[in-house]
């Protein structure tokens, strides 16, 4: 199994990904928690589980020498531990999605003149704008009946 992304785990530690990407790091935090597999007759592992590289992490997201500690710590754990590696193997994918956005987007603003606002992104709900109303393409030229023309000397 390839090592998880510095990148990805330093950016869950930072919170990205919003709420989703918070239940993804409280699913490694959970997964790291678990015991070793009991493989090795029943010895305490010699190797970290990853959990103080979890909780460094966590304190200071944007050191990437932490971020590179876990990485290695759950490459180590997956390496030695059958049960972790298919279920960090499953969290990967998920995490994966919150990286990715959960999913394409593709905005497209065409068609003329737009008056009113624009907001480029994906899943938005309970939005309300409002808005001065359009200027009318007469008052806009100036042309007669146009306040600021009329009051002219």
């Amino acid at each position: 199994m390839d090592p998880v992304s510095v990148g990805l785990l330093a950016a869950l530690a930072g919170g990205a990904g919003g709420e989703l990407g918070q239940q993804v790091w409280a699913g490694l935090s959970a997964l790291v928690r678990r015991p070793f597999g009991r493989d090795d007759g029943g010895r305490a592992p010699t190797h970290s589980s990853g959990e103080v590289e979890l909780v460094g992490l966590a304190a200071n997201p944007n050191d990437q020498d932490r971020a590179q500690a876990l990485s290695t710590a759950l490459a180590v754990r997956a390496a030695i531990d059958d049960d972790f590696r298919s279920r960090l193997a499953a969290w990967r994918a998920q995490a994966e999605l919150v990286r990715a956005g959960g999913g394409s987007v593709t905005n497209t603003v065409s068609g003329g003149t737009q008056n009113g606002p624009v907001i480029q992104g994906r899943d938005f709900a309970n939005l309300a704008f409002t808005t001065a109303p359009s200027p009318s393409p007469r008052s806009a030229s100036g042309a007669p009946g146009d306040s600021a023309a009329d009051s002219a000397p």
